[in-house]
């Protein structure tokens, strides 16, 4: 028998076996198929430790099989820690709309998503929406660009405006909270509501991150034993410096890593 990987899973092929006749014998259906990383489309004898792909165009992996991709990425003792953690995000624009791609991308159990605005034209330059999305709410047109992402990641979707007196309703069972407003009051607002009613769970904030600058004076600022401030803290939009999707993106990134790294480190 030959160890092989069929759809990043350990499988045992016949010796002689070829290509196209795993495909017919396990997955007749499938229209492209990967070896090794390439799409091929002529068939090849199977050797030890070939990374065999069969994909059926627009069919949506099962749960388990996307898990076994993701464990398979990211090794399976990180992918568990992904998959059990819940990570808040208020504020749904430039910042929050892509750390939520993120997280759905490498499979963070659930996400409590908060915001109230709804998409105008805009956004269109930096955050995580389309064009036909234009007038919808944020949560509902995020909710769905993330289903088509990762259809089974939980998401918790609030369309309301966060107070003090809702912030921890909104946000009580995340194991990290991160906040993506654009506002410097509300930023505030958040930081101290959450962390007064849950200092135990880290909190990451972002400060400074307009126009084009260079990207190395990025940076995260430990401020206490659980809050996390990324960005170069002092560049904030003005006339003639706006938030552009680059920077913002850069920022995001650092968000949304630093509460994998948190999760995982934990």
């Amino acid at each position: 028998m030959l160890n092989i990987k069929l759809n990043e899973r350990p499988f045992e092929a016949e010796e002689g076996g070829t290509l196209f006749g795993l495909r017919d014998a396990v997955k007749p259906s499938a229209d492209v198929v990967i070896l090794n990383g390439a799409a091929v489309g002529e068939d090849a004898p199977l050797k030890e430790g070939d990374e065999v792909s069969l994909i059926t165009r627009g069919e949506m992996p099962s749960a388990d099989e996307l898990e076994a991709l993701m464990a398979s990425r990211h090794t399976p003792g990180v992918h568990a820690r992904l998959k059990a953690a819940t990570v808040g995000i208020a504020g749904l624009g430039g910042l929050g709309s892509a750390i939520a791609v993120a997280l759905a991308r490498v499979g963070v159990g659930k996400l409590i998503l908060a915001d109230f605005d709804v998409v105008e034209p805009s956004n269109l330059n930096r955050q995580q929406y389309f064009v036909d999305q234009i007038g919808r709410l944020k949560t509902e047109a995020l909710v769905s660009n993330l289903r088509k992402i990762n259809p089974y990641v939980q998401l918790e979707a609030h369309a309301i405006k966060l107070t003090p007196e809702t912030v921890l309703p909104t946000f009580g069972t995340a194991d990290v909270m991160i906040e993506a407003f654009d506002r410097a009051d509300q930023k505030a607002m958040l930081l101290q509501a959450f962390t007064a009613q849950r200092p135990d769970v880290p909190f990451i904030g972002a400060s400074g991150m307009a126009g084009f600058g260079p990207e190395e004076t990025i940076g995260i600022k430990k401020m206490g034993r659980n809050i996390y401030i990324v960005g170069d803290l002092e560049t904030g939009a003005r006339p003639g410096c706006g938030l552009m999707a680059p920077r913002v993106g850069i920022v995001a990134s650092m968000q949304a890593n630093l509460a994998l790294r948190l999760i995982v480190e934990a």
